[in-house]
């Protein structure tokens, strides 16, 4: 039975053919070993994947131990967390002290300079940062994880050999993909590159937008858009490139180093415009129309430390708030006394253990060099980012109206955090195009492979369709694999329940537990996908509960290995308190989990997405009405450009490039 591909599903839209296809250039070809989470689509356990638990090697735990405690001695009595916040930039001292420490170096090859650490380390570091200073975890985050990683991962000796050392100990780095008309459509670029007749350059033109430290850095990785001739067919097709440029390359202008913003706003992002840069083709990073394997490749690190930076914040939030219940007493009684309450302190301490548990899994995944990654880092980003958010709101509601006051920091971790929810992929496509459409593809193509071989189709009369599967009947082989999907989809007969072997005798029942789960998120996921068909590709909402599922259950998985390593290593000791609550943190995660995902179920059936989307037309209807000239419209609207009002600069702080700078004094 040969593979069926989605793009030639009958009728599929256009608009989500060309989608599917553009995706399917980003995400590359299916892998050979289907990943953790996509094998939960399938109702399958990989138990190998999750159990057990991920261990750093004990010699790097020790050296990350050390750096750590470096850095808490820093973080605790010099670095300025508020200064950064309020001044909204990050003095040039802290970046060397950084440098100094190895901090902003610590994944790069030691033969380069670095200190060669792990992922796991790495991550440990950022959650570090992240509990003093969001935007000094940011800076961290967007050097190591997205700017420099490229060359790491794809570049050759001799550009490892010229810029890694200063990665590793004078210069920042930026990476430069998202643009005025392109956030998460990441294949949207709009920059192109062309090269010379000669060969020995290429002429980049284009604006980049949203570059983390691009005014500060010594190197950027470009993404463009590049005309390539495949050779074979004669073919020339739109693909992108990575470039590799310098600040100093002719044709380059930071136009603004930065705009003020709500949170992380110590961080600097800049604006950048390339005019006919001559960029040499020694600065091609990897292959020629490989660049948007590149960016998703350094996405996978770069969605792991930004989790790790919200994990930071929550935790830091979660001590503070529950600390203040406390001793903040309200009707003669500490509000820890309150039932309201003590739902929010155990909630956060449930998420925070998850939290930890989903972000070292995956970072031991990618340590171990997994194959299949990029579901999991998609859900690691999601879950970390929501449940983190969830977490720091339940702090500022404990903390009341002292959380709100500057001082106290919960305040700042607030704003740090929403940003998480949206930047390295906003949830709602990480949802949709990663975890439901990605993650579900090829149990999907699977399912319409067997339908199309046993002669049915949805449109079909109920006698075509019986004739075509007569044809199939005699296909042994096809028919031990249609007996069992057609006894799920229209007997309503569950599939095989997957087993946990490796798990402490305690923690069984919760292990079957999730094992039932995950064989209904399979069978859901079947009934839905026949019921919709081709439709399901409109119904974000419907994608949206699936994935949810998907997220929840593999949360499940990290958080149960994780707790049973901890009891296994925490055996006989009932007097730790840290363990005791981590303990009962963790199993009340898996109440909550179960919860979430009974509600998601039940939402596949009992929803209300009709009146949503009656009330999202009426809504849009009237908006249609009101003078555009009264609102912000996107700079480059497609439909609406220059029609907006243009917001007043009155008393924000500018950050306009250096030229720009001198121009602008030069003519008042």
């Amino acid at each position: 039975m040969s593979t069926p591909d989605l793009k030639n599903l009958k009728g599929l839209k256009e608009a989500d053919r060309k989608l599917i296809e553009e995706a399917e250039s980003w995400l590359g070809p299916d892998p050979s070993e289907m990943g953790a989470v996509k094998n939960l689509f399938w109702g399958n356990m990989r138990e190998e994947l999750y159990f057990p638990y991920p261990a750093q090697d004990a010699r790097e735990q020790a050296e990350c131990d050390q750096l750590i405690a470096r850095l808490d001695e820093y973080l605790r009595n010099e670095h300025p967390a508020v200064a950064i916040d309020q001044d909204q930039e990050i003095p040039r001292w802290v970046i060397d002290k950084l440098f100094s420490m190895g901090v902003l170096g610590m994944t790069i090859p030691k033969e380069y300079g670095g200190l060669g650490m792990g992922i796991t380390a790495y991550n440990r570091v950022l959650e570090r940062l992240g509990s003093y200073c969001g935007s000094t975890a940011v800076l961290v985050s967007a050097h190591q994880s997205i700017g420099c990683k490229a060359v790491m991962l794809f570049g050759n000796e001799e550009q490892k050999k010229q810029w890694l050392p200063h990665l590793a100990k004078d210069w920042l780095s930026a990476f430069c993909l998202s643009e005025p008309n392109v956030g998460c459509d990441a294949g949207g670029q709009e920059t192109t590159c062309e090269k010379t007749p000669d060969g020995e350059y290429y002429i980049l033109n284009g604006e980049k937008k949203w570059a983390t430290s691009g005014a500060i850095s010594g190197l950027f990785t470009v993404m463009a858009k590049q005309k390539i001739t495949d050779p074979k067919t004669g073919k020339t097709s739109e693909r992108v490139t990575a470039l590799v440029c310098t600040p100093d390359m002719e044709g380059i202008d930071i136009f603004q180093k930065n705009r003020s913003k709500c949170g992380i706003r110590g961080t600097w992002q800049a604006r950048i415009r390339f005019t006919n840069c001559r960029v040499p083709k020694s600065h091609l990073l990897g292959q020629e129309g490989k660049g948007l394997n590149i960016a998703l490749s350094c996405l996978n690190y770069g969605r792991c430390t930004l989790s790790a930076g919200m994990l930071g914040g929550a935790r830091r939030a979660r001590d503070q708030a529950t600390k203040w219940a406390t001793t903040r007493f309200q009707f003669s009684r500490p509000l820890a006394d309150f039932e309201l309450v003590r739902k929010r302190i155990a909630h956060m301490a449930a998420l925070d253990y998850a939290m930890d548990a989903v972000l070292y899994m995956t970072t031991g995944m990618l340590d171990r060099h997994d194959k299949d990654i990029q579901v999991e880092t998609a859900a690691c980003k999601v879950f970390v980012s929501e449940m983190g958010w969830r977490v720091v709101n339940d702090a500022i509601q404990i903390m009341g109206g002292e959380s709100y006051m500057t001082e106290n920091e919960v305040e700042r971790i607030f704003r740090d955090s929403r940003i998480n929810l949206i930047v390295e992929g906003a949830n709602e496509v990480m949802q949709a195009y990663v975890l439901f459409a990605y993650g579900g593809k090829q149990l999907a193509e699977y399912m319409i492979g067997i339908r199309d071989a046993m002669g049915v189709q949805p449109d079909n009369s109920a006698i075509a369709n019986l004739m075509g599967s007569i044809k199939g009947v005699f296909n042994f082989k096809l028919l031990g694999r249609a007996i069992p999907l057609a006894l799920e989809v229209f007997l309503g007969i569950r599939g095989k329940l997957p087993q946990i072997n490796k798990l402490s005798p305690e923690l069984r029942p919760i292990g079957e537990r999730l094992c039932r789960l995950i064989r209904e998120h399979s069978y859901q996921f079947k009934q839905i996908s026949k019921k919709l068909d081709v439709k399901i590709m409109d119904r974000q909402c419907m994608q949206a509960r699936i994935a949810d599922i998907a997220m929840w259950l593999h949360a499940w998985a990290c958080t149960l290995s994780k707790l049973d390593m901890d009891m296994r290593a925490h055996a006989g000791n009932d007097k730790d308190t840290e363990w005791l609550r981590d303990k009962a943190a963790a199993i009340h995660f898996f109440d909550l989990a179960e919860l979430s995902i009974h509600e998601c179920f039940r939402a596949i059936y009992e929803n209300a997405d009709e009146s949503m989307s009656a009330a999202a037309d009426a809504a849009l209807k009237h908006s249609d009405t009101l003078p555009n000239k009264l609102f912000a419209i996107p700079e480059r609207s497609q439909n609406a450009k220059g029609t907006g009002r243009v917001p007043g600069q009155a008393g924000i702080k500018q950050f306009p490039g250096d030229k720009h700078a001198t121009e602008s004094a030069a003519s008042r």
